[in-house]
C-alpha cells in the first residue's frame, strides 16, 4: 500500500473511532416500520397531521427533530434484512407521543380513530399519575397518546 494511502486510511479510521467515542449512545437516529402499503400508511399519518420529508416507491421518511421516522414496505424491509417476509411482524413495542394535557390526548386519539386507527385502549387516568390511551395504526403498530405530568414538554413537544 502506498504511504499516502496508508496515512489517509489510518487517519480516517482513527478519526472515525474517536468520533464514535464522543457520540452520545442514548439516541435513536431512525425508526423504520414495515407496512403492507406505503400509500395506506402515508394517507393515515397525513390524516393525523404528519408531513412527509421524502416519498419514494418503497419508503417514506418524516423529519423528527434530529432523527428520521420511516415506513418501508414489508417486501422491501425483508429483502434489505435478508429474511423471508413471513418472519416480519409488528413486534411487542409501543411508540408514544406525549401531550401537555388530557384534552390534547383525547383530541389526538379521536383524530387517529377518524383517520382509520383501531382502538386498543381508550385514554384513562393511569396508576402512575398520568393519562394515556393506545391505538393501532392500519398495519397494527401500537401508539400511546399520553399526558405525563412528570415530563414537561417544550413548545415543539420535546421532553425537557
Amino acid at each position: 500500500m502506498p504511504e499516502f494511502t496508508r496515512l489517509i486510511t489510518t487517519f480516517r479510521v482513527g478519526r472515525h473511532e474517536s468520533e464514535a467515542k464522543q457520540m452520545n449512545m442514548n439516541r435513536v437516529s431512525l425508526i423504520t416500520l414495515g407496512v403492507a402499503s406505503i400509500d395506506r400508511a402515508r394517507a393515515f399519518y397525513e390524516a393525523i397531521g404528519w408531513v412527509p420529508d421524502t416519498v419514494l416507491d418503497l419508503v417514506v421518511f418524516y423529519n423528527m427533530n434530529g432523527m428520521k421516522f420511516g415506513f418501508f414496505t414489508l417486501e422491501g424491509l425483508a429483502r434489505e434484512q435478508g429474511r423471508p417476509m413471513e418472519d416480519l411482524s409488528t413486534g411487542a413495542m409501543t411508540l408514544s407521543q406525549c401531550f401537555v394535557s388530557e384534552a390534547e390526548v383525547d383530541a389526538a386519539y379521536e383524530r387517529a380513530l377518524k383517520a382509520g386507527a383501531r382502538e386498543v385502549t381508550a385514554p384513562v387516568k393511569t396508576e402512575w399519575g398520568g393519562y394515556s390511551g393506545y391505538i393501532a395504526d392500519p398495519d397494527g403498530h401500537i401508539w400511546e397518546y399520553a399526558f405525563n405530568p412528570f415530563w414537561p414538554l417544550d413548545e415543539e413537544g420535546h421532553l425537557v
